[in-house]
């Protein structure tokens, strides 16, 4: 299980694969060709954040130093950091997220009707899922488009076990890598505000051994937060269809979410889903076992 070392060091190499992304020309140094570092150098990055450059090493090291909010949100302006990463960095260092930041993009609003049409379709794809990915309950539009959730093992029935172990999710998710990029950056965020939870560690563990890509890009220290998306799923009767992911939680538990499709403008190569043969025709709700 991960320990206070343990995030020191996820902090050390989240640090240093941010480092490595920043071309040294966009902060106004040379790249030269001498450089054998990708990115900027410890020293560089100390320098532009107003630190010490023995003390940022240390940080990259993984000693047991803490840095001020202030420094690390420093870190992040020189770094480049999105707000997700920024957040994902405070809850590596400090274990809580930092203050909002202001500045950034209000939640779009726009699909609040959309949804509430969606929610008394019987058309449009609707599951319930834990931050885990444990999909709990489900509508059976989310079977005709995503597969039947119920023939899955109880212990396997995790929307990310299913998008890396799964073959038939790569043909149902259209964009499947980036889909895929973007769960696994998703996790990330999951991971460093529950970092002792066993049940998360097993998961990760078990993805990191069945699948390779899960294991390279968790490797990368990709960040993303929960959004509202869009997605691309092929259904093998009604063709590619786009659909905006809206994500509802509960005001008194952000552990669990509903996920409602709600059906974008443009239909690719088929009607809509219900219009012919292997549409759904189930009721809203159908819930399955609890997997904990």
């Amino acid at each position: 299980m991960p320990d206070g070392r343990d995030k020191r060091n996820e902090l050390a190499a989240f640090l240093r694969t941010r480092r490595e992304r920043i071309p040294p020309e966009s902060v106004g140094l040379p790249a030269g060709s001498r450089r054998r570092t990708n990115g900027l150098r410890r020293e560089e990055v100390a320098v532009l954040a107003g630190v010490s450059p023995t003390w940022y090493t240390y940080l990259e090291q993984g000693r047991n130093i803490r840095p001020s909010t202030e420094v690390l949100d420093s870190l992040a302006r020189v770094l480049g950091l999105s707000e997700d990463e920024r957040r994902y960095m405070h809850m590596l260092a400090h274990g809580q997220a930092p203050p909002a930041n202001r500045s950034q993009d209000p939640q779009p609003g726009q699909f609040i009707s959309e949804v509430v049409t969606a929610l008394s379709s019987d058309d449009c794809p609707i599951y319930h899922a834990n931050q885990n990915g444990d999909v709990l309950a489900w509508n059976a539009a989310a079977v005709s488009w995503y597969g039947d959730f119920a023939a899955m093992p109880p212990e396997r029935r995790n929307i990310m076990w299913w998008t890396f172990t799964e073959p038939t999710a790569r043909d149902r998710l259209v964009e499947w890598e980036d889909e895929a990029r973007d769960y696994v950056a998703r996790f990330r965020g999951v991971w460093a505000q529950r970092p002792q939870d066993k049940t998360l560690h097993a998961i990760i563990a078990d993805l990191r051994e069945a699948s390779p890509d899960f294991n390279r890009w968790w490797n990368g220290h990709d960040v993303v937060g929960q959004r509202t998306r869009t997605r691309l799923l092929r259904h093998p009767v009604h063709g590619i269809r786009e659909w905006h992911l809206v994500v509802l939680y509960m005001a008194d538990n952000s552990f669990d979410a509903i996920i409602v499709h709600v059906p974008a403008n443009e239909v690719h190569g088929a009607p809509p889903p219900g219009s012919g043969p292997g549409g759904p025709n189930g009721s809203l709700w159908s819930t399955g076992d609890i997997v904990t």
